[in-house]
């Protein structure tokens, strides 16, 4: 949801991130289909349903079709972000 790796680190760190409701205070979790991400981002809040995962790291474009965008619109700018997320496998 932010441009690099190292400020979504920071933002989960920093407790603005949560999955499933749970605030997230590690930069790594893992994520599955149908999962719900909050972001609290500097003037506006962003929530996403991941709908699929990725093998391995790509372009923003591919990335923008692997979640769905359920933050409802309040007048509030827009903001373009990509979220990377990675196939994990489940035991």
């Amino acid at each position: 949801m932010v441009r690099t790796r190292s400020d979504a680190a920071a933002l989960a760190e920093a407790g603005y991130v949560r999955l499933n409701g749970k605030r997230m205070t590690a930069a790594s979790q893992k994520v599955a289909i149908g999962d719900v991400v909050t972001l609290a981002l500097d003037r506006s809040v962003k929530v996403v349903r991941v709908e699929g995962l990725a093998e391995k790291r790509g372009a923003a474009s591919a990335a923008r079709a692997l979640y769905r965008d359920l933050t409802r619109s309040s007048g509030a700018k827009a903001c373009t972000f990509s979220l990377v997320l990675r196939k994990v496998s489940l035991p």
